[in-house]
């Protein structure tokens, strides 16, 4: 099977212009193509991620992919799926982001010469003079289309702001800027972008001609990907310092049943031959399809060893008999013990299952607390530095998630 075909097969494809152009150039390795990453935080997370295994596959076929890092767009921050205005960032943490995104970014793409290029579109963006892309750029944007994109459309009840209202121009910018230095004939981007892409497109095309070769894919993956990544203790990261190897293994082998072959499909490098065949998998199965998604995730993300760890530590809690050295743990240090105790709420504090004291006790009131495997209802339950020390001691909040109590 094509590559082409393959990303059809997996369910990536959503919407795209010029399908056989776009198919030609694929098949072929001949898709020079970019993806954009606006530096937010310092860490890229699962929606990122699956951005990432699409470069790695496109790459794999001979293509060559950009990443490119919105050091410029980062400044104005897209207002597409969001209620209110993101938080503005100064240049330094822009910076530091960026640098974060290459080093994690590195073990997707072989970005070795020839094979893939990084870029910053704050090389161009910042350096932009207000009047002369006014008269560059302005005009070829109708207002009146771009007040009917849905990105905007969701935010002008609550207000948009002139400043975000700036960033389809931007985004097109970037594309008219990619193909003329770099030959980039295709871009991707989520649902929630559609208008934003064929912005830059057009802009191409009344700039450079209706020859220019430019397209635009629009990808199921990262619409999937909005909705996934999000937890009771906040977002999914790929940075190991925010969300642990194992919490990253637990996330995937938590998706829910109907989700996991999908996943299986869009973001594991398993042939379809073999996914084909967990179709009619049911049950039990099914936890053996998400054990698999978790692993194969898990170790593209974090590599084989941690994958390895963080399967026998789940294996420790939800089967038993496995190893709990590689569970996550809290440690109980000695200032936090009264009496020669240590309670129940300083200790799911300390492990930031719950953000105060007060909704521990509520938690362990309402029985949302398990300490291995036993339901505490008592909010003054506390343990000696014995039992903690036996290392067997586990907490549990609510289904998933838990941690070991170490001295």
């Amino acid at each position: 099977m094509e590559i082409f075909e393959e990303l059809k097969a997996r369910g990536l494809l959503a919407q795209l212009t010029d399908e056989e152009e776009i198919r030609e150039l694929v098949n072929n390795g001949k898709a020079v193509f970019y993806i954009g990453f606006d530096p937010t935080a310092d860490s890229l997370h699962v929606g990122h991620f699956m951005a990432l295994c699409l470069m790695k596959r496109l790459q794999m076929a001979g293509n060559k992919p950009i990443a490119l890092i919105g050091g410029g767009t980062g400044h104005i921050g897209d207002p597409s799926g969001k209620s209110d205005m993101r938080k503005m960032l100064t240049k330094e943490d822009i910076d530091h982001n960026c640098e974060c995104f290459k080093k994690q970014m590195s073990k997707f793409i072989d970005f070795s010469e020839g094979k893939a290029i990084m870029v910053n579109n704050a090389d161009w963006l910042l350096n932009l003079n207000y009047i002369e892309l006014l008269r560059e750029v302005g005009a070829c944007f109708s207002v009146n289309n771009m007040l009917r994109a849905e990105c905007y459309k969701q935010r002008m009840e609550k207000g948009l702001t002139f400043l975000e209202f700036n960033y389809m121009i931007m985004q097109s910018y970037d594309f008219y800027m990619l193909f003329q230095k770099y030959g980039c004939n295709m871009q991707f981007g989520g649902d929630d972008q559609w208008s934003n892409m064929l912005g830059g497109t057009e802009l191409i095309r009344r700039k450079l001609g209706k020859d220019a070769y430019a397209m635009t894919i629009q990808l199921l993956l990262n619409s999937e990907g909005k909705k996934m990544g999000k937890t009771e203790k906040g977002a999914v990261w790929l940075d190991p310092e925010k969300t642990s190897p194992y919490e990253f293994f637990q996330y995937w082998r938590n998706v829910a049943d109907s989700d996991v072959l999908k996943c299986i499909r869009m973001l594991t490098f398993l042939p379809l031959e073999e996914i084909d065949k967990m179709d009619s998998w049911e049950g039990a199965q099914l936890n053996e399809a998400k054990e698999i998604l978790a692993f194969e995730l898990t170790k593209m993300v974090h590599g084989e060893e941690e994958a390895a760890k963080a399967k026998e530590a789940s294996k420790a809690l939800f089967a038993g008999g496995g190893n709990l050295e590689n569970m996550p743990s809290v440690t109980v240090t000695d200032d936090m013990f009264r009496d020669g105790t240590v309670d129940l709420i300083s200790i799911l504090v300390a492990a930031k299952l719950v953000p105060t004291r007060s909704e521990g006790r509520r938690t362990i009131e309402q029985g949302g607390c398990t300490v291995n495997d036993e339901k505490i209802t008592d909010f003054k339950k506390a343990y000696t530095k014995e039992e903690i020390a036996s290392g067997d001691l586990i907490v549990r909040k609510g289904k998933k998630n838990f941690c070991k109590v170490v001295l």
